[in-house]
């Protein structure tokens, strides 16, 4: 027993020499690249190209890291794949093993790669010390689990979501398979599932399990998880628990979310509350959020507390002037004036565009790529702007697609363009193949897609955007007012 507490405490000791080690490497490759003094830059590229050669994966990974906060991609991706060779047990051999594993069909497929791949890299092969090291796992086990609820398994569904380790996380993988099972008409188990996943994320509510980054993370997704519970309750017309719910996620979303406060109004028109429900369209319509079926609930709420439709259309008319006066108000303030970098891209087709070629017209540029979600809900909303703008030959829209992940970005982008039936020009921003930068969202400094300019006729930038609310009608009269805004700038 004696022996053993020896060589705890030593190897305790080591892992704890081993983090010191890295924390003041860390801290001074931070104080060198922060270093205006050339002597430091030696400094930098030297420890770097050591750091390159270590012998633990560690090492070189931080490397990688490190080169690409200087702008090097180039070297930062030749050691991504160097390390994936010399380390081919390592984390990054790992993750690169597990890639294609989302891009399975089956549950069968799934399953079967997934034994595979736990053979090739067992957990307990790895370290097991912070918060998130089984995440790798747990992403792959949830994939596995949702494929099984897909094909209605509910046994092997359950199995898979057992298997989870990261606390954290799992409201995220229960939220999953509550959709999965929702999908197929499953609405027992979907309930089942969107509880669990409610409750994790309460667990990490108002500090519960400390601060830290992962569980705030945790604790935001409880308002958007209760509200999703609330709904499915709806749906299996258990309406008392519903409304109580739906309450629970009212209070607790820190903005409005026009989705949540609708299928609360909608459980309350259920119940016969009203004025509570017109109440809680009401601040969507104000924020000009609504959607059509919404503003048409607003509207009958309004005729059976009123009696009649008598004064609608201009109470309406008056919301519609508040909300847009603020709305220009907000964007006034926001209003910037940077020259637009040039840039000459290929469009689907492999026709050269220029942003050039617009001068005098008002530009739309919107960053996105086929693997970023919010990106791809904004394209409704952008849809509808695109139609709005079709005959103005002044105005014009250009989707250039980004930091692609696969080896045909092309293809992909106009396959799911053409899949999706949207009628955008699209233009390619890929890899430059000598410094592997996107050189064009590079030159934007974006940091974040979506990401949309708004360019003026004598090529200045006036207002930026970054990611999606969801709301598609209060996305189209932002941009409209946007682009009234810059045409009297030109």
């Amino acid at each position: 027993m004696l022996t053993l507490l020896i060589l705890a405490a030593a190897g305790y000791s080591v892992q704890a020499q081993e983090k010191q080690l890295s924390d003041t490497t860390v801290q001074y490759l931070n104080r060198l690249i922060s270093s205006k003094d050339s002597s430091d830059k030696v400094l930098l590229r030297n420890k770097l190209n050591q750091l390159s050669n270590g012998k633990t994966e560690k090492q070189v990974l931080m490397a990688a890291n490190y080169y690409y906060q200087l702008g090097d991609a180039k070297q930062s991706e030749l050691l991504y794949k160097d390390v994936v060779s010399r380390f081919p047990l390592g984390t990054q051999a790992r993750q690169e093993a597990s890639k294609g594993f989302f891009e399975l069909k089956t549950a069968a497929e799934a399953e079967a790669a997934y034994k595979a791949w736990i053979k090739r890299f067992p957990p307990e092969s790895y370290p097991n010390t912070k918060v998130d090291d089984r995440l790798a796992y747990d992403y792959v086990r949830a994939m596995v689990a949702g494929k099984f609820a897909s094909e209605k398994n509910v046994a092997k569904a359950n199995e898979y979501a057992k298997m989870l380790e990261v606390d954290f996380w799992k409201g995220n993988a229960f939220s999953g398979l509550t959709n999965a099972f929702y999908k197929n008409g499953d609405l027992a188990n979907a309930e089942l599932y969107a509880k669990m996943a409610m409750d994790n994320a309460f667990s990490y509510v108002d500090g519960k399990k400390g601060n830290e980054n992962y569980a705030k993370f945790s604790a935001s997704g409880y308002p958007g998880l209760t509200s999703t519970y609330a709904n499915i309750l709806f749906d299996r017309k258990k309406y008392a628990e519903a409304l109580k719910y739906s309450e629970m996620a009212y209070t607790k979303s820190a903005s409005l979310n026009p989705g949540l406060n609708y299928r609360y109004a909608q459980i309350l028109m259920g119940l016969n509350k009203n004025q509570d429900a017109y109440d809680k369209l009401e601040e969507v319509v104000k924020a000009g959020k609504a959607t059509p079926a919404m503003a048409e609930d607003f509207k009958k709420l309004y005729i059976k507390l009123k009696g009649s439709d008598a004064g609608f259309e201009e109470y309406a008319a008056s919301t519609r002037k508040s909300y847009l006066e603020a709305l220009s108000k907000k964007l006034t303030s926001e209003m910037v004036s940077e020259q637009a970098a040039d840039f000459t891209l290929t469009d689907l087709e492999g026709k050269q565009v220029s942003l050039s070629d617009f001068k005098n017209k008002i530009v739309i540029l919107d960053f996105w790529a086929t693997w970023c979600a919010p990106c791809k809900a904004s394209f409704p909303a952008m849809q509808m702007a695109v139609n709005k703008y079709k005959d103005n030959e002044n105005v014009k829209f250009l989707f250039i697609h980004t930091w692609e992940r696969s080896a045909t970005p092309t293809q992909d982008a106009a396959d799911y363009i053409k899949g999706m039936k949207y009628n955008f020009t699209v233009l390619m921003d890929n890899k430059d193949p000598q410094n592997k930068t996107n050189k064009v969202v590079s030159s934007y400094k974006v940091n974040g897609i979506p990401a949309k300019f708004v360019i003026d006729g004598t090529g200045n930038v006036r207002f930026k955007l970054t990611g999606f609310d969801g709301s598609n009608e209060a996305a189209v009269d932002e941009l409209t007012m946007m682009i009234d805004m810059a045409k009297t700038k030109s």
